[in-house]
């Protein structure tokens, strides 16, 4: 459980930082989308650690890729949206 443990943080730190690469302008602050990443694979982790039982730890981390990918889908911001000021009051 531990080694799953590991390995789930280490594939959301992985997927994070593969975010931030390719799309670091469409992402908000990079701490967050580390945290995300890491928080969305462990709780990938656990819920398919505790649907699938013991002795599974392949899918327990296909499910951990799976949810901070989707965690991390979540921070995306549209491309070409530019913000506006709202005028002072």
């Amino acid at each position: 459980m531990i080694l799953e443990a590991l390995g789930s943080t280490v594939l959301g730190v992985v997927l994070a930082w593969a975010a931030v690469t390719r799309l670091s302008h469409r992402l908000p602050v990079r701490t967050l989308v580390y945290a995300t990443g890491v928080a969305g694979a462990l709780f990938g982790d656990f819920v398919t650690h505790s649907a699938l039982g013991t002795g599974s730890a392949l899918p327990s981390l296909l499910g951990a890729a799976t949810v901070s990918a989707a965690s991390l889908s979540l921070l995306l911001r549209p491309a070409g949206l530019r913000r506006r000021r709202s005028a002072p009051a």
